[in-house]
């Protein structure tokens, strides 16, 4: 029989592609997530029932175990941007990882892969990268021999971050930044999914830091992507007061409405982790270790950014055709 892999958090961004390069390989999967039902595009990655969403709560002693019977491997792609609720950086992604480490050594898994983030530390401002590092140790505590990868910001089809930047370009003039200096390491995610497809396989332990071939500040990054989506826009670099001001106003009223409002513009923490440059460390392991080859943003940008170009899949089109006309 194959083997099965529980992958927590399965349906998010790097979850559905480590899934999807699993599925390949014939691994049975679990999709361990809150809602199930939400996740059920991921059942066609392999054949009839090799693809299973399962509902599980990383908060949930219980849950988390019941995802994880007869599981021969483990992968938590589980982390939060910001805090919603019960849902607080402690609870998900130091309690939560610890949480998952432990029953996984209890119930024999052999194989544990967590996903962190460059920037962990236990003595930072940020609470986020504050909770990464401590989820990290909680992991090595019970689960000395896993697999611990951290990677830098993450581009693909689905990401949060140049798709956010560039459906803001489509209403405003001016995008708003902070930390236009600081400087970022962008790497494909199905990079990191064949980073830790070789965790889950075994042919792979330790901590990695995973960073693309290209390094450069936020700013830059943002020039990159407008150039992409054929698109001038003023990049505002708001001073990190302000933007702790700005940020302050956001989780204000997130406070107020009772969670109605949720801040995923920026929040306070979020500018306190962008005080500090986001790049793979020089004395960590990384994609040369793991003898794989990271993919520049130039080869993957525009294959999914072509959308927010003025004219879409026809913008090569009405260039080509604006030359007919001159000639």
């Amino acid at each position: 029989m194959a083997k099965l892999v529980t992958i927590y958090g399965g349906s998010g961004f790097v979850g559905r592609y480590i899934a999807r390069r699993l599925a390949k390989d014939g691994w049975r999967i679990r999709i361990a997530v809150r809602r199930p039902n939400e996740a059920l595009f991921t059942k066609p990655y392999g054949a009839v029932g090799q693809v299973e969403p399962v509902f599980c709560n990383i908060r949930d002693d219980a849950s988390v175990r019941a995802a994880m019977i007869g599981a021969d491997a483990v992968v938590n792609c589980v982390g939060i941007l910001c805090t919603t609720g019960k849902n607080s950086f402690n609870a998900v992604q130091a309690e939560g990882a610890g949480r998952v480490a432990r029953i996984a050594a209890e119930l024999g898994v052999q194989n544990l892969v967590h996903l962190s983030a460059i920037g962990a530390d236990a003595k930072a401002a940020s609470a986020y990268a504050r909770s990464k590092a401590e989820g990290e140790a909680a992991v090595l505590e019970h689960f000395p021999e896993a697999m611990i990868l951290r990677p830098s910001v993450l581009f693909g089809t689905e990401d949060g971050f140049f798709n956010k930047f560039a459906a803001m370009s489509r209403f405003s003039f001016i995008l708003p930044i902070t930390g236009g200096k600081t400087k970022f390491q962008p790497v494909w995610v199905d990079d990191v999914a064949a980073a830790a497809v070789m965790g889950v396989e075994g042919k792979a332990k330790g901590t990695y830091e995973l960073g693309g071939p290209d390094q450069a500040s936020l700013s830059d990054l943002l020039k990159t992507m407008l150039g992409v989506i054929n698109r001038k826009r003023t990049i505002f670099n708001m001073p990190f007061g302000l933007a702790s001001l700005v940020a302050g106003l956001f989780d204000l009223l997130q406070t107020l409405t009772g969670g109605l409002f949720s801040n995923t513009l920026l929040t306070r923490d979020q500018v306190k982790n962008l005080k500090k440059d986001n790049i793979v460390s020089e004395d960590a392991r990384s994609f040369a270790q793991l003898q794989i080859t990271p993919t520049a943003m130039n080869a993957i940008m525009a294959g999914y950014l072509w959308r927010f170009r003025p004219h879409g899949q026809y913008e090569e089109i009405q260039a080509s055709a604006k030359n007919l006309k001159r000639s």
